[in-house]
């Protein structure tokens, strides 16, 4: 998706009133902090969470009770709760944020803003990813009596190139100050944030910004989110923004990893004896780190997976051309056939295994060995699938053709915690 060229209408990131952590009043800012709610790694990452401080903003986006009202009525009763303790305040004016994350390999720096909203037909905003209803509607109930935005969503433009101009050069220049916040999370990235205040390089932002158009690259569901509650409103008002970090990935390329299924209630016996005639199936050599380079090797190739849950790995690659030929929808660009995405749900799950795509039957796992280990202590079948390159992603996006849910995990996502939105205050 070329960004760079001149659009009709582009971005439009407004300042917000950023609600943060105090310091003082918690553990420490890396503690409070978790990675997005749909990378939480349940049970096991969200109790860790849970654990690391009573504060863990893991509270808010992930709450924990018997119903869905009530866990969405316990988040919100939550957040007023630390507003009125103080453990969360918000800042004193409307603010861009320059935010930034490293560690010894990446650097990555972007603007946190509130985002103008736009439906993909208008090509400012385009997403690549299809979404799930249930999910949407867990998290629009979520914004609605929270009335916040919890965590930013990350969303790729693309700038002119190297040399910074315009909302680079204004971020270039923000970092040399002192920043709001600086802490280092568990994962070894280091987190700094820093507020723009002065007119003249907002007005450099805006001017920038309204030349380019963006891709979601995580967050489908919550812009999906944003608008539906936005479509909601009878008046103009802070439901038509939504909290986002905006990358220029001409300076700062995202990587791209892709997002594992496991099959609650599939052994890998029955998975695999179902395969029989219809894909190639050969036992590949452990450890996880070499199976995966067998995986990469057949992905080259064609459509290949790695299945695991029962103490060894599996790759399966080489689909019937037939198969492909009943399973497989016609009518969508070769690029979008030939996913592995699309071969798995076409293929695999709808025809040779029959399983709905649904959280009961289908889990959807970021991490590659937590997928391994939860199919083998449930007995399940894990799918292991091989990245998605970004510009196959950014081709279809600007075909407007979307990908099957949870294709692709581009990264590294923003930390949520360091930075949310109140709509009461906008």
């Amino acid at each position: 998706m070329n960004t760079s060229g001149p659009v009709d209408q582009g971005l439009r990131l407004i300042p917000f009133r950023g609600l943060r952590y105090v310091p003082e009043r918690v553990g420490s800012l890396a503690a409070v902090t978790s990675p997005p709610y749909d990378v939480v790694v349940r049970p096991d990452g969200l109790h860790h969470l849970e654990s690391a401080d009573p504060h863990n903003i893991v509270r808010l986006i992930l709450p924990q009770a018997d119903t869905a009202r009530d866990r969405h009525r316990q988040a919100a009763d939550t957040l007023d709760r630390w507003l009125a303790e103080g453990v969360i305040a918000p800042d004193p004016d409307p603010v861009l944020y320059v935010y930034e994350q490293r560690n010894d390999e990446i650097l990555q720096r972007g603007l946190i803003g509130a985002l103008a909203l736009s439906p993909a037909a208008e090509g400012i905003v385009l997403p690549h990813e299809d979404v799930m209803d249930d999910v949407v509607a867990d998290r629009a109930e979520l914004m609605r009596t929270t009335g916040a935005h919890l965590e930013p969503l990350l969303l790729t433009y693309r700038g002119d190139g190297s040399t910074p101009t315009g909302a680079g050069a204004v971020i270039d220049r923000t970092v040399l100050r002192e920043p709001l916040l600086a802490t280092t999370t568990e994962d070894g990235f280091r987190h700094r944030l820093w507020a723009v205040t002065d007119p003249s390089d907002r007005r450099e932002i805006e001017t920038d910004l309204a030349r380019h158009q963006a891709l979601i690259a995580d967050g489908h569901h919550r812009w999906a989110t944003y608008l539906r509650l936005q479509r909601e409103q009878s008046a103009p008002g802070p439901w038509d923004y939504g909290l986002v970090l905006l990358v220029d990935t001409a300076r700062h390329p995202l990587q791209v990893r892709a997002i594992h299924r496991l099959l609650r209630g599939l052994p890998v016996s029955r998975a695999l004896k179902a395969l029989t005639g219809h894909f190639r199936v050969q036992r590949v050599e452990g450890p996880l780190p070499r199976a995966l380079d067998a995986l990469a090797e057949a992905a080259a190739a064609g459509n290949a997976f790695l299945l695991a849950g029962d103490g060894g790995f599996h790759l399966v690659d080489r689909p019937d051309p037939a198969l492909l030929a009943r399973t497989v929808r016609a009518d969508r660009p070769d690029a979008w056939r030939t996913l592995d995405a699309t071969v798995l749900h076409s293929a695999l799950l709808d025809e040779v295994w029959r399983i709905p795509d649904a959280p009961e039957h289908i889990g959807y796992i970021h991490d590659t060995a937590a997928a391994v280990e939860q199919a083998e202590r449930l007995d399940a079948t894990a799918v292991l699938m091989h990245p998605v390159r970004e510009e196959v992603v950014r081709d279809l996006a600007r075909q407007g053709v979307t990908m099957p849910r949870k294709s692709t995990s581009f990264g590294p996502k923003p930390a949520t915690g360091l930075v949310m939105r109140s709509l009461a205050l906008d």
